[in-house]
């Protein structure tokens, strides 16, 4: 089934990225970043569909090469921290084949990004296997061109200058202007101990001395209109948008029902939770029968979401219908009766999940602890060793006494390393992390479970909340039954008890498969048989039926004839 996904990114030196590299890794090929040298080779990268460059009218011809064009951007881009590229991922619909998510893409890129001046990267990868995560990675130039094929400015120089004490920004071309017409720059000058920012004829004319060359200005700069835009939440929600209107197009031309929606749960008024991003790490331990916690967070989520769309639209029809008979009010009563089980499964459900998510947010820091504990002994300890090391160094080979101490003290030193790096790499495997693992995988895990516990929680209160409304609803239909016989009612509602319960617990079955636990479907029955008090409603129905059996009794013991006697003749 489609699934909306978008995953917008910024290729940037700042984050220890290349956008040489990443054209590389989405391209399947070999390209040396002329930039720092170091050539990105994913040739033996598996899962390539289809791969094409995108230019605008007036970049240049031999852009068409991957390698040319992003090693222009790399050339370019002058600080250490330039952002290079602008990325996205989106999820391709499995219904469409790869020729139709090829139009798809080539449809998308040239109306949004090409036509608007940017260069695009594409590549559409399926992989292995085939069909259970098609993507494509689509890389984009966040600089515009002008008319000759030149990369225009991303930010410009903005100068804060003076006049008659009014302050404004120019740029450097504007300024020509504006100093004609009396605006001064800004300088700092030193006025005794302090620096003050003023205007050099009103510096000169006090003799006070310049601190620097450089002029005031705006912290960030004047973006550039194009590049503004760009960069806006706005046109990102545009371009989510867009994405959504040409896949459910191309489903539409294809013949496939099914659509997909840029928006969040919440603005399309759905009650449901969305699910949480797996990752290959997640998905791999599952294969290997391995459970994950997001995995089976997105189990219990999808679950929980199925069931409450059902019970919903089952309430909505109950309370529609005309409950006018003992029969229908005892039905009615009953489906409420079974809806609440159901939500009385799933509470108790989510806590079970609730609890065991908290110990593994427990766990996950514990481990964390253990780990940044191994690695400030690993750092104190190399620093030491290496301040020995050093020491030894700059120490004359004549003081024989204090190299032996030293060389001792390096061996200690060393032999712990190797302890405390072997510990290390135990742990690292017992929880199933790669050897080079940092603390941000712990952290990052932190934060998985904790947003995880969160999307529960949510869920939990909805359920709640389900709970309360189907008792209100309860309440109602007992306001409704208060003119019928209770007892005739009771027995109504017992005959076909025993139905709805069973169906409760088929559809709890067939929503949580081997999940699903009987000895928590028969507390449930007992917790939703306290709240409706349906222990003392026995009492009071067998205690009137006596009542009325004893009324009976004396009444035909009232109309009974007496008995023929004989008469004394």
């Amino acid at each position: 089934m489609a699934i909306y996904h978008l995953e917008a990114k910024v290729v940037s030196r700042g984050s220890g990225r290349s956008a040489v590299a990443a054209s590389a890794y989405l391209s399947c090929s070999n390209i040396l970043n002329d930039y720092d040298g170091v050539r990105h080779d994913y040739t033996r990268k598996k899962g390539l569909v289809w791969q094409e460059v995108f230019l605008p009218e007036y970049a240049p011809a031999e852009w068409q090469n991957r390698g040319v064009l992003w090693n222009a951007v790399e050339e370019n881009e002058k600080t250490k921290d330039s952002r290079l590229a602008r990325e996205f991922v989106p999820a391709l619909p499995i219904e469409l084949n790869k020729e139709q998510w090829r139009q798809l893409l080539s449809n998308f890129i040239n109306e949004q990004f090409v036509s608007d001046g940017m260069c695009a990267d594409v590549a559409i990868h399926d992989p292995h296997p085939p069909g259970h995560n098609p993507h494509a990675h689509i890389m984009l130039t966040v600089r515009p061109l002008d008319e000759n094929g030149k990369w225009q400015y991303k930010t410009e120089k903005e100068y804060l200058c003076i006049k008659d004490g009014e302050e404004k920004g120019f740029t450097a071309a504007e300024f020509k202007a504006a100093q004609t017409d009396g605006w001064e720059k800004q300088y700092q000058y030193k006025v005794g101990k302090k620096k003050v920012y003023m205007t050099p004829s009103a510096a000169e004319a006090q003799g006070y001395e310049r601190v620097n060359k450089y002029p005031k200005s705006t912290k960030y700069g004047r973006q550039n209109p194009i590049s503004e835009r760009w960069n806006s939440e706005e046109q990102l929600v545009e371009w989510r948008k867009a994405w959504a209107d040409v896949t459910n197009r191309y489903l539409e031309l294809y013949g496939h029902d099914t659509r997909i929606d840029h928006r969040s749960h919440a603005e399309r008024g759905l009650d449901e939770q969305p699910t949480v991003h797996e990752g290959v790490i997640a998905r791999a331990l599952e294969q290997k029968g391995i459970v994950s916690d997001r995995c089976e967070l997105n189990r219990q989520i999808k679950a929980d979401n199925a069931l409450l769309r059902e019970l919903k639209a089952a309430v909505k029809k109950l309370m529609q219908a005309v409950k006018n008979t003992v029969p229908a009010i005892a039905d009615a009563m009953e489906r409420l009766r079974s809806n609440m089980l159901i939500f009385k499964y799933q509470l108790l459900h989510i806590g079970s999940g609730k609890q065991a998510i908290r110990k593994s947010l427990s766990e996950c820091r514990e481990d964390m602890a253990k780990y940044t504990a191994l690695a400030d002994k690993i750092s104190k300890k190399s620093k030491e060793r290496k301040a020995a090391l050093d020491e030894k160094q700059a120490t004359p080979i004549i003081h024989v006494l204090k190299h032996r101490d030293l060389a001792k003290r390096i061996a200690e030193l060393t032999e712990d390393l190797e302890e405390l790096r072997s510990e290390k790499a135990m742990l690292l495997r017992q929880l199933r992390y790669p050897e080079d693992a940092t603390a941000e995988i712990f952290k990052k895990q932190i934060r998985t479970l904790e947003d995880g516990l969160k999307k529960v929680e949510a869920s939990e209160a909805k359920y709640a909340a389900e709970l309360d409304d189907a008792l209100k609803q309860y309440a109602e239909l007992q306001g409704q039954a208060a003119e019928f016989d209770p007892v005739e009612l009771h027995d109504v509602r017992l005959a076909v008890r025993s139905e709805y319960e069973l169906r409760a617990a088929q559809q709890v079955q067939e929503a949580y498969g081997d999940k699903y636990d009987r000895t928590r479907m028969s507390d449930s029955k007992r917790s939703v048989s306290a709240l409706l008090g349906e222990e003392v409603e026995e009492r009071s129905v067998t205690e009137k039926l006596r009542m009325l059996q004893q009324k009976q009794k004396q009444k035909q013991q009232q109309t009974k004839k007496p008995k023929h006697k004989d008469w004394e003749r």
